[in-house]
């Protein structure tokens, strides 16, 4: 710092090299399978994926019989479809604790998370999208005093 700087462009010489982007490698298993492990709420989702014909298992299931809702067989489905990989992926999930809604959005996670193992190019696409980051919100514990968490029991004068 001790020398002086008399112009604008002499500034610029001063600061330092630009950090360069990670690069990310793909991970895959002797099989060839990609795996990751998604979460939300109450749920895990242990998620493998497979160049394939697009079949997705869930628990041994179809996802049709596991969920059998259209809402969440989408929300499950949006990596793929926000990636233009939709048919092309075999996907195995084992999913445990929670309830449905949070399976779904765990599988969701892990799905997102094994794409970006499989291919490293996909994470800016799938990280703009808001796949990649875990949704945090749980539910809020109950407290002394209370009914629920912030529910106070009916007040009565006598």
């Amino acid at each position: 710092m001790s020398e002086t700087v008399q112009s604008l462009e002499g500034l610029a010489s001063l600061k330092p090299a630009a950090a360069e982007a990670p690069t990310y490698e793909k991970k895959v298993d002797a099989q060839g399978r990609a795996y990751a492990t998604g979460k939300r709420k109450n749920a895990v989702a242990r998620v493998w994926i497979k160049p394939g014909a697009g079949k997705i298992l869930v628990n041994t299931k179809e996802i049709e019989v596991f969920f059998a809702r259209p809402v969440l067989r989408m929300l499950i489905q949006q990596p793929l479809v926000a990636t233009n990989r939709n048919g092309q992926y075999d996907v195995i999930c084992t999913v445990s604790g929670g309830g449905l809604s949070g399976q779904a959005g765990a599988v969701r996670h892990g799905l997102a998370k094994a794409l970006t193992y499989f291919e490293p190019e996909l994470r800016g696409t799938l990280k703009r999208a808001g796949f990649l980051t875990r949704d945090s919100r749980v539910v809020e514990r109950k407290k002394y005093g209370r009914a629920k968490a912030r529910r106070s029991f009916q007040f009565s004068k006598r």
